[in-house]
């Protein structure tokens, strides 16, 4: 009796098959030589691949099968060349990240990372991992990724560990890693550094504060503008152009920093724009990164003074040590105007970049 042909492609009743049955036969496994045996040189040319380590935060979206189609597509064809062909798979403990989904889960138990402790929070990551881990993998496998399963990774795996320790030794005896301050991406909340692609950037009206600062030796003010009074405590220059003709007077000479009383110099560098606000800017090199760099180019000591959980540290003056800084804002600018320090404040559009993962806005911090 003749096979009636579905009218349409059912792929749950033929993939699942074909790709348990890839896995059992081993079809994309690439032999690893027994211990103590020389290794062979292979005859053929060898193609290797690393998959990209999705993080175990969840389960792959379109994205991750977007990417892996590609790669897979890129491994067959190599295959079908006669390369002895690696595909590698894995996965990333993405320890922040992860961190955050489980603190996520306890929040809906109404518990926190700190009331569990570290041992204890440190399981429930685990927990995390074995499931979502597992179920990543499982994803991949009903893909049909063509990846050696017999290699399988995970980025806190002992032998892995051991080569990026290596590694970085190697690159620390060749003088290619060392050591320094830099302003990093801090989130006060999630307590770390985070990278450029971590930061989610958008559009906020706030305001554009003018601040006079008394010159030294004269009997006149130099008006900055800033959008972060709460930072001028941690001030060290004041920049203007050396095309600024409406300053050239006052090239070479200092002011006194309010609220706090400190000499600081006036700098001559590119990064006061004449056209931007009053055209003189304050100088906060543990605070921003333009200004970090500033600092540099002229030897000046960077003042930090904030902490881990942005509230402003001793550094800040006894007035306001232990405030968050945007508490720390307000009372800094009732005590410019108290002190008759505070010309204009003027609404200005900032870009304000805030944590992907918990939507804090982030502080620029020296690390």
């Amino acid at each position: 009796m003749p096979h009636e042909l579905p009218k349409s492609y059912e792929p749950g009743a033929i993939e699942t098959r074909w790709a348990d049955y890839w896995i059992k036969e081993k079809l994309f496994s690439v032999p690893t030589p027994a211990p103590g045996l020389p290794s062979e040189k292979p005859t053929r040319p060898v193609f290797t691949l690393l998959l990209p380590p999705p993080n175990v935060t969840g389960r792959l979206h379109m994205g991750h099968m977007l990417n892996q189609t590609q790669m897979d597509i890129i491994a067959r064809w190599h295959r079908m060349r006669g390369f002895v062909t690696l595909w590698l798979p894995g996965t990333d403990h993405a320890g922040i990240a992860t961190q955050m989904m489980v603190e996520r889960q306890l929040a809906k138990e109404g518990k926190k990372r700190r009331d569990l402790g570290r041992e204890k929070f440190v399981e429930r990551v685990w927990e995390w991992k074995k499931l979502y881990g597992g179920a990543i993998l499982d994803q991949m496998k009903r893909l049909g990724a063509s990846v050696d399963w017999d290699r399988e990774y995970f980025t806190m795996d002992e032998n892995l560990s051991h080569a990026v320790r290596e590694v970085f030794v190697r690159l620390y005896e060749e003088g290619l890693i060392y050591r320094g301050k830099y302003i990093v991406n801090w989130c006060p909340r999630c307590e770390t550094a985070i990278s450029d692609l971590e930061v989610k950037h958008e559009d906020f009206q706030g305001e554009l504060y003018e601040i006079r600062y008394p010159v030294i030796g004269a009997d006149e003010f130099i008006t900055i503008a800033t959008t972060r009074p709460e930072t001028m405590l941690g001030d060290t220059a004041v920049a203007v152009n050396a095309r600024d003709e409406r300053y050239a007077h006052l090239h070479g000479k200092a002011v006194r920093l309010p609220l706090v009383g400190r000499t600081i110099p006036i700098i001559l560098d590119e990064i006061a724009q004449p056209e931007f606000g009053t055209g003189a800017v304050k100088i906060t090199p543990a605070h921003d990164p333009n200004d970090f760099e500033a600092g540099k180019r002229h030897n000046l000591l960077p003042i930090d003074v904030m902490d881990e959980h942005a509230r402003m540290n001793e550094n800040a003056g006894p007035s306001y040590q232990g405030m968050d800084r945007l508490d720390a804002r307000a009372l800094v600018l009732r005590d410019l105007q108290d002190q008759g320090f505070l010309v204009a404040v003027k609404p200005h559009t900032i870009p304000l970049g805030k944590c992907d993962r918990c939507g804090t806005i982030v502080e620029p911090r020296l690390s």
